[in-house]
């Protein structure tokens, strides 16, 4: 008996003892540990989550898409978790696409997170996720999808890995795409099953934005440039339509091609929007605004003569026509015509360098044009005081100035459009807003515009630089230019690469449509803007003037 209530004692003293023991844990955890386990409770329990705002929308004149954006995962791993990477890398590698021992590599890190692959569509994470693989994990995010492919690549740009504008109109129109990013708040039960959610900063959408781009003509006018490059093998080329009433860009396109669904495929050089960012020299298509100075100020008409010999002395540079001819006598428009250096060079000297100088900042040259495009080069046209003795022997025939397309066209549209220089544009409403066109202001009156665009007709002509170019129906107006590029080794003009362009616009009585091709560096078959780049320009007109409806004329 006396055994029995030792061993009864003995239980009831342990007992006693456990009940001590848990009620100093229990004081403890409540008093001292009870803020921290509360927090750790709330932290498993409730989860704030960014809700990443969707992208606005591009679209063209016409309401086609050209940069859309749609739901999707980064796909992502935490390593430690994972009890057999290599099954794991067996098993996603072919719904990833990715190959196996990449994603072995990954999977293997001794880290607690990597991602798989960030911005996977919907679906195809779907299938990932469904394998139900501790360990996997993926976020909701918004992919940037370009339906068109290449189509206007390097004008509509790229969104980066997390969501910001690289390039393009994604960068520079960054503010009103990117939307606001939101907040949310999940409290989960005890199983990890969401038992409320709350929003306590809703995500605000982009703005979609639409553009001048015609798509039609776009495609119309990238192909034309991959044929330019398969028959005279370029450096590279650009070209650029506008309606030259508001300045509107219907297409901009750039020789080679970038998928801007693939931007890591392409290589810089691809990515590079030359109509913005190329500055050249350009040649005799600078004759054009030589001439409208001297006409605006009342020197010459277009029936004025001069005599015209070969080439000409000015200071210490003896200038050449391209063609050895004796001594002629030429119009103003026979000058314009036939692209005589000699004849642009006489005059640029009755304008004199002051007054010439004026004319070269008055349309726009050495100055951005302000197009809705980031890195967009000012060129260089130069000031009064650095002109040196031979620069009126350089300047009016397009030596010595850098332009960039842009600027060419914008400068090209005030001759077609009656005398205003107004800046180009490529966005015409956001959020669904028509965006107020630029204001223009004039340069040249109507009269002297009229003049130039008929004496620019005489390009086309027969005894014109581009008379092999023609639409039936429609009258042509423009200019070319072939320009030596400066070798960089020398720092002279290089005899072997050149640049060659072409301007030119339709119908000539009333310009609705202006075009500009420039071809960097052509190496096979021929050098001149009169037959690399003005086929080209008739290519693209002849498509889109009658697809825009404009009549003949």
């Amino acid at each position: 008996m006396a055994v029995v209530q030792s061993r009864i004692g003995a239980i009831f003293a342990a007992l006693f003892l456990l009940l001590c023991f848990a009620a100093v844990r229990t004081a403890y955890l409540g008093v001292f540990r009870g803020a921290a386990l509360r927090q750790a409770a709330s932290a498993q329990q409730t989860s704030d989550q960014t809700v990443t705002a969707q992208r606005g929308t591009i679209t063209d004149r016409n309401g086609v898409s050209l940069a859309v954006s749609e739901p999707a995962r980064d796909l992502a791993a935490d390593p430690y978790l994972l009890h057999d990477p290599l099954s794991v890398a067996q098993r996603l590698a072919p719904l990833l696409g990715m190959p196996q021992p990449v994603l072995l590599r990954k999977l293997s890190e001794r880290t607690g997170f990597v991602y798989l692959a960030r911005g996977v569509p919907a679906r195809q994470a779907e299938a990932v996720l469904k394998l139900k693989i501790e360990g996997i994990s993926g976020t909701p995010v918004m992919k940037r999808v370009y339906p068109r492919g290449t189509l206007a690549a390097q004008v509509i740009g790229q969104v980066g890995t997390e969501g910001q504008g690289l390039s393009g109109l994604e960068l520079s129109q960054e503010r009103v795409l990117h939307g606001r990013t939101g907040q949310r708040k999940v409290v989960s039960d005890a199983i990890g099953q969401p038992v409320s959610i709350t929003e306590p900063h809703q995500e605000v959408p982009g703005q979609p934005i639409s553009l001048t781009l015609d798509a039609n003509i776009q495609q119309r006018t990238e192909d034309v440039l991959a044929a330019v490059a398969q028959a005279f093998s370029p450096k590279d080329a650009t070209a650029i339509v506008m309606d030259p009433r508001s300045g509107a860009i219907l297409a901009l396109a750039n020789w080679p091609q970038a998928n801007a669904n693939e931007p890591g495929a392409a290589t810089p050089e691809a990515l590079r929007n030359r109509a913005v960012n190329f500055p050249y020299e350009p040649g005799s298509t600078f004759k054009a605004f030589t001439i409208s100075g001297a006409l605006q100020a009342g020197l010459i008409t277009p029936e004025s003569g001069f005599n015209i010999p070969d080439k000409i002395q000015v200071a210490d540079r003896t200038i050449h026509d391209d063609t050895e001819h004796g001594e002629e006598t030429l119009t103003t428009s026979q000058i314009l015509a036939r692209s005589s250096n000699v004849g642009a060079i006489e005059i640029g000297k009755l304008e004199g360098a002051t007054r010439f100088n004026s004319w070269v900042h008055r349309f726009g040259f050495g100055a951005p044009t302000g197009v809705e495009l980031p890195g967009e080069e000012p060129g260089v046209a130069l000031a009064l005081d650095h002109y040196s003795g031979s620069s009126m022997g350089n300047l009016p025939i397009g030596q010595g100035e850098l332009v960039t397309p842009m600027q060419m066209i914008t400068a090209y549209a005030a001759i077609a459009n009656g005398g205003i220089l107004r800046p180009p544009h490529l966005v015409t409403s956001v959020g669904g807003k028509a965006r107020q066109l630029p204001a223009g202001h004039r340069v040249i009156s109507a009269a002297t515009a009229g003049q130039v665009r008929h004496m620019l007709e005489g390009v086309l002509g027969a005894e014109g630089t581009a008379h092999e170019v023609s639409i039936p129906g429609y009258s042509l107006a423009g200019k070319t230019g072939t320009a030596s590029k400066i070798d960089p080794a020398t720092g002279e003009y290089s005899k072997t690469a050149y640049v060659a362009s072409f301007i030119g616009m339709a119908p000539v009585s009333d310009p609705r449509l202006l075009t500009a091709v420039v071809v960097d560096e052509p190496q096979n078959g021929s050098i001149y803007g009169g037959t690399v780049a003005a086929p080209a320009f008739g290519q693209i007109m002849s498509f889109a003037l009658p697809y825009l409806g404009i009549p003949p004329g």
